[in-house]
């Protein structure tokens, strides 16, 4: 498609930041879940996740091949 990103020089556009919410009944019910939620803290970077994003809608594949691939890069 031969595109390119334009710097937001003007920052008309806010920053993509995910964030994850988790009821704290869910919390008690699952103790593991704290220790993993705190694995994904800064996980992932900015340019990493555009990247993964135009590989499922850019380029329609299957987001769980697409996430496969990025985890098994990070070992």
């Amino acid at each position: 498609m031969d595109l390119f990103q334009l710097a937001d020089d003007r920052h008309y556009f806010p920053p993509y930041e995910a964030v994850y919410l988790v009821r704290q009944d869910a919390l008690a019910r699952v103790p593991a879940l704290r220790e993993v939620l705190d694995t994904l803290a800064n996980a992932i970077s900015s340019d990493d996740m555009r990247r993964l994003n135009y590989e499922v809608d850019g380029n329609r594949r299957d987001p769980k091949e697409v996430i496969k691939e990025w985890l098994g890069g990070r070992k």
